[in-house]
């Protein structure tokens, strides 16, 4: 197997038409830090534009698939200039209300649909917790395995925001059950979330990382152009039926909610909504 680490995620090449990216943060529970999300987009990049990788598996070091995004990330890195930008929002004023819309926009709207379509497909090994952001980048994959301890919740309503910012709830949920994530805030656990159909299959723990690797598989013996034509089939139809607007049109929304919040709390998000680990070291930028 030949890998290739960046600083917070690792690249494998488990099998020669196979790539499995690792998030490589398990004292932060993979929490998406700024650093991370950017070395999650090159490693997907790596994958692109690797001719013999067919399929790419994303994968969260153990004990836990993701805790979302980082709330403690003090953001060192300048979004454009120390790395590569993606955004289409071009040149913005960084201190203003702009500035965040810019930020968000590019490192969690922008990438995680770059991700979506990324041109092959992407299997999600989903263990443990599976928060917030965390859902995110499961929900840009196109097959979801989950262990049979993985659960899964978005609790950012309590924050004071509607949703995190790539909000695909009623598309993986139906209405009523995204409705019931958020306004619960309740961790679900593999089995429901299969009977609802957001997640593919659900197997026991240690058989996980094997089962992913045989669907990978599988799926690498078919030809690679109607695997690319068939993942963009799918991802147009739904685009078709509104996902893109829905999810540019309600990522406003979630800026309003940041902007609501500054103004009544002088952060982002509402802090009483925060676990106290991060009370007070979030929000403000």
């Amino acid at each position: 197997m030949t890998a290739h680490a960046f600083e917070t995620v690792l690249y494998e090449r488990p099998e020669p038409h196979i790539a499995r990216i690792v998030m490589n943060r398990p004292e932060a529970r993979n929490a998406q830090d700024l650093r991370m999300t950017y070395d999650l987009n090159a490693a997907m990049d790596r994958a692109a534009q690797d001719d013999e990788v067919k399929v790419v598996i994303v994968a969260g070091a153990d004990p836990h698939f993701s805790a979302g995004h980082d709330l403690r990330d003090p953001g060192t890195l300048r979004l454009g200039r120390d790395r590569p930008a993606v955004s289409t929002w071009g040149a913005y004023d960084a201190e203003g209300a702009e500035g965040l819309f810019a930020r968000e926009q590019e490192i969690y709207l922008q990438m995680t649909r770059r991700w979506r379509d990324l041109p092959k497909p992407t299997i999600a090994a989903v263990q443990g917790r599976c928060i917030a952001g965390g859902l995110m980048l499961a929900w840009a994959c196109d097959l979801i395995v989950a262990s049979e301890d993985a659960s899964f919740v978005d609790p950012v309503v309590a924050m004071g925001v509607c949703g995190v910012e790539w909000f695909l709830h009623p598309w993986e949920l139906g209405p009523r059950k995204a409705k019931e994530l958020l306004f619960m805030a309740e961790a679900w656990s593999a089995s429901e979330a299969m009977a609802f159909g957001m997640v593919n299959r659900v197997v026991p723990r240690d058989a996980l990382a094997d089962t992913v690797l045989g669907m990978a598989r599988r799926i690498a013996q078919m030809p690679a152009f109607a695997l690319k034509m068939t993942k963009e089939a799918v991802n147009r139809s739904v685009d078709a039926m509104g996902q893109r607007t829905a999810t540019d049109t309600v990522f406003g929304l979630h800026q309003l909610c940041h902007a609501h919040n500054r103004q009544r709390f002088g952060t982002i998000v509402d802090p009483s909504g925060l676990p106290e680990a991060v009370r007070g070291k979030a929000g403000k930028r």
